[in-house]
């Protein structure tokens, strides 16, 4: 069931679900519409839909007649829709899966699957191989090498999941877990305790005298769908979504032993290794060992005490340096959620947004934000609802009353403007000159060679009005492969040009990487983490950004929204003339 504050975008992603399933059904594309439109009605309300339904308005909203009024009040009243569930059962489960596949969507599937009774991947990947795609209607021989290379790409990523699509399930079972009993203490693991952007599975140690009491008490958690196995003193389950759970339990004396080993990747336990080597203690799957037995310590801290570093956090531990910076007492103070002032890359329902522009400033001041830069699409973007002349107009001028009204939060004026394939900046210089700040990005033109790519986007970075490069590999993780482009270069001029370089927070991106941050870092290249937001949810996905700069080292004096207001202004201000003197 939704939770209060998140049912309209619940309800829209619903009723968008229908519609995706009846449009690949074959259904009445009015009808299809039709789902669609009300989704969108409902995502832009000012109001709860919850009201809505308690004073019997549903109605009142554009495109929602009885049929789908009835459909919403039994999706938020019970947390489920009898027609999606009906409809899942018509839909081949192969259907689904094949929409993952870039350029393929449900007109094309239902051709395939008509035409040459297509209804999983293996089958799409075996027909391709044969050509049977190019003498269909609609496709030919370039739509089927790119359908080829989809479906590798899909196969190449399965058993993958973002860690945004994973860590909450996992934190609510973690919880669950605590709350047993006969449970001592419990702790993610692995890549999710590392916060990698593309996790495996959900690792769990739990300490407690009674494993079997534990293990059993897990395998009846209603989001546990399989129980895959059991033994003394271990469980592998599965969710509903596939996601597997790994959970070892173990002696509350072990507990801290366990949890290193089962935390950090390959690399860095095999040079933890080594460094043991060299002192009278041995490091193997017990955990830490002198004279043979596991050395005495309550917190996993004492385990760096043994080993003479450090104690390095749980994020950095990749083998990227960490170690020999932890010898030397050069670790990073690594950022946290608590040091953002405020966020760029904002989106409004000017553009593709959801949220007005005060929901999404009064959103983010309830965050503790005291400034957002708002930067909807600029004109060239059609499909996002790009920002004319007049909007842009309107915009400012919406944007200058809510710094007069609103209190203890600043709006910059800003626009995510496209990087044209020249390399130029969306509006004439007479426009970009009143903005704010410019954030720039690539939306187009992907298959640009990387010489092409690397140059286009230098161009941009050394356009005087260019405040920060927006997602810069144009990646979307377990989708799409970034770009071809040299970061290096690309992170070398930005620091040139003192052009912010964005980490996009959201988890379908999380660009730039971060294994090149402390790269970033020491060429003195700031970095912006922004969320990307187009609701008042997507606000909250800074959580991730913030993740992504601790694995890269991130300091809070490396990431510019750590900055107070004025000294974002004075940022805004001194790049132009600064920058002019550079190109």
């Amino acid at each position: 069931m939704p939770t209060k504050g998140q049912d309209n975008k619940a309800v829209g992603n619903i009723l968008r679900e229908v519609a995706l399933l009846l449009e690949l059904k074959g259904e009445n594309p009015f009808k299809v519409r039709a789902y669609s439109n009300a989704a969108r009605s409902i995502e832009t309300l000012d109001e709860e839909v919850t009201g809505m339904i308690h004073e019997d308005r549903l109605r009142d909203i554009g495109g929602v007649g009885e049929t789908l009024a009835q459909q919403i009040t039994e999706f938020v009243e019970t947390g489920k829709l009898q027609l999606l569930e009906e409809l899942k059962k018509t839909i081949p489960p192969g259907h689904m899966e094949m929409l993952k596949i870039p350029g393929l969507g449900p007109k094309k599937i239902r051709t395939l699957s008509d035409a040459l009774h297509i209804q999983t991947i293996g089958e799409l990947e075996y027909a391709c191989s044969e050509n049977r795609l190019i003498e269909l209607q609609g496709f030919g021989q370039k739509t089927q090498e790119k359908i080829l290379k989809g479906v590798q790409q899909v196969k190449k990523y399965q058993g993958r999941y973002l860690y945004g699509d994973v860590v909450s399930a996992a934190e609510t079972i973690l919880e669950k877990i605590r709350s047993h009993p006969k449970v001592l203490r419990a702790s993610l693991a692995g890549s999710l305790r590392r916060k990698m952007e593309v996790v495996g599975n959900i690792n769990l140690v739990v300490s407690t005298q009674r494993p079997h009491d534990v293990l059993t008490a897990v395998s009846k958690f209603p989001e546990v769908e399989v129980v895959q196995f059991r033994d003394k003193g271990s469980g592998r389950y599965a969710l509903a979504n596939g996601v597997e759970i790994d959970l070892q339990t173990t002696s509350d004396q072990d507990f801290p032993h366990q949890l290193y080993r089962l935390t950090g990747s390959l690399n860095h336990w095999n040079a933890m290794k080594k460094r043991a080597d060299t002192l009278p203690i041995e490091l193997n799957e017990r955990g830490v060992l002198r004279d043979s037995r596991p050395i005495d310590c309550k917190e996993e801290g004492e385990i760096f005490e043994a080993l003479g570093i450090d104690f390095i956090p749980p994020e950095l531990r990749e083998d990227q340096g960490e170690i020999e910076a932890a010898e030397t007492h050069r670790l990073p103070r690594l950022i946290c959620d608590q040091d953002l002032k405020g966020i760029f890359h904002i989106h409004s329902s000017f553009s593709d947004g959801t949220g007005s522009v005060q929901v999404m400033a009064e959103a983010a001041k309830k965050m503790g934000f005291s400034y957002v830069g708002l930067s909807d699409h600029s004109q060239s973007a059609r499909y996002a609802g790009g920002l004319t002349l007049e909007k842009l107009q309107r915009q400012w001028e919406e944007v200058a009353r809510l710094n007069q009204e609103m209190k203890g939060i600043h709006i910059f004026k800003g626009i995510e403007s496209d990087i044209l394939p020249d390399g130029s900046l969306d509006y004439e210089e007479d426009i970009l000159r009143q903005f704010d700040f410019v954030i720039a990005s690539v939306h187009s033109h992907f298959t640009m060679s990387e010489q092409e790519m690397t140059q286009r986007v230098i161009k941009a970075l050394r356009n005087p009005y260019t405040k920060i490069l927006a997602h810069p590999t144009g990646r979307l993780l377990l989708a799409r492969e970034p770009y071809a482009i040299d970061m290096i270069s690309i992170v070398d001029e930005a620091a040139r040009q003192g052009v912010a370089i964005e980490l996009n927070a959201h988890p379908y991106r999380l660009d730039i990487d971060w294994r090149l941050c402390k790269y970033a870092k020491e060429k003195g290249a700031v970095i912006a983490i922004n969320p990307d937001a187009h609701d008042q949810e997507g606000l909250k996905d800074t959580y991730f950004g913030v993740g992504i700069g601790r694995k890269g080292w991130l300091e809070p004096g490396d990431v510019l929204n750590t900055r107070d207001p004025e000294q974002i202004k004075k940022f805004l201000k001194e790049r132009n003339s600064c920058r002019k003197n550079r190109t």
